[in-house]
């Protein structure tokens, strides 16, 4: 089986990432461990019914990047997620942010030119790259505004590097798959969110709020200009995201790409509101929930959703599951590693 490396690949979306790559390719998961649970590389071996091979590497360091590629020098291609991701902690410590993120994506593709490697590439972006979109639903199109926070910021310098990498080197392959908000987990309820701390995200705060973590929710802001307030966002089960990884590692790998250098939307192309995710899972589980409403969030937009056409067109991806899927999918998660 061709070999891929995940690096990140114990994370939330790396992880499920691992389960639907197994199925086709011998994946290599690369994770420092800095955000994740060795634990989670159990749920991917009882999925997948295999264990995938584990490297324990710190990307920032440039040597270990190299001794990675040494080892595996065989593989034929790279899904890069290793990154931080919290937008409020980055616009607290924006130089922890820029660090990791940027020092990891130059290491390797230092060693893919080293190298001189035919080499396929997936590049974990965000819909932050486009800041306050002008125009909804969002398009690859879209004009690139100034960042919200260092971290939206990281995703478009990332692609930028990207972009200009791949104008001089014609033997890689490169994706970047800017995907909106990923929720839920796999419906074996062996792998899902996991948080370290106080979850940055909406529907994690959620469940352990529900599962009694937390007294109440914060919605942060009700004063946007949206139909109740709240911020909208497109919300992706986490499975139908890791799937258009794959999809898109194929593209590259059959050559079915245009150019070397290719960017899509990966959303449902519907926006939905905090309140309305909140009335989901209360709908859905038949659990109460208390919120507050607070005050806005620093580097959040007001909204932002997909329009997905590009992706459904080219790499034959549509997203399969509801908001509702992902809300019970995400609370059999919590009840699970909570023993409820």
């Amino acid at each position: 089986m061709n070999k891929i490396i995940v690096t990140g690949g114990l994370g939330y979306i790396g992880s499920h990432t691992a389960v639907e790559l197994s199925k086709k390719f011998q994946v290599v998961i690369v994770d420092d461990l800095s955000n994740s649970s060795i634990e989670v590389l159990d749920g991917i071996s009882k999925i997948s019914h295999l264990k995938p091979l584990f490297e324990k590497l710190d990307l920032k360091n440039k040597e270990n990047v190299k001794k990675l590629f040494d080892r595996h020098n065989d593989a034929i291609g790279l899904i890069h997620f290793a990154a931080f991701k919290a937008v409020g902690e980055s616009v607290e410590k924006p130089l922890k942010y820029y660090e990791n993120n940027l020092s990891s994506l130059i290491y390797i593709l230092q060693e893919i030119d080293n190298r001189n490697l035919s080499f396929n590439l997936i590049f974990s972006s965000s819909c932050t790259v486009y800041g306050q979109a002008i125009n909804l639903p969002i398009t690859e199109e879209e004009s690139i505004k100034k960042a919200e926070s260092p971290y939206g910021n990281t995703k478009q310098i990332s692609e930028e590097i990207l972009f200009d990498y791949a104008k001089t080197n014609t033997k890689i392959n490169i994706t970047a798959l800017r995907y909106f908000n990923p929720i839920g987990a796999h419906h074996s309820g062996h792998i899902g969110e996991l948080p370290l701390g106080i979850p940055q995200n909406l529907v994690p705060f959620i469940t352990q709020t529900a599962a009694g973590i937390y007294k109440e929710i914060t919605v942060f802001g009700d004063d946007y200009n949206t139909p109740d307030g709240t911020c909208v966002r497109d919300y992706i089960h986490v499975v139908d995201l890791a799937k258009a990884h794959i999809v898109a590692l194929e593209n590259l790998i059959e050559k079915r790409n245009q150019d070397n250098y290719s960017v899509y939307n990966i959303g449902t192309g519907k926006g939905l509101s905090v309140l309305e995710v909140i009335d989901s899972f209360i709908k859905c589980t038949g659990v109460k929930l208390n919120y507050v409403i607070g005050k806005r969030r620093a580097g959040d937009v007001e909204s932002a959703y997909a329009d997905n056409s590009k992706a459904i067109k080219e790499l034959k991806w549509s997203p399969k599951y509801s908001l509702d899927d992902a809300i019970l999918s995400a609370w059999k998660w919590e009840k699970k590693i909570r023993n409820i």
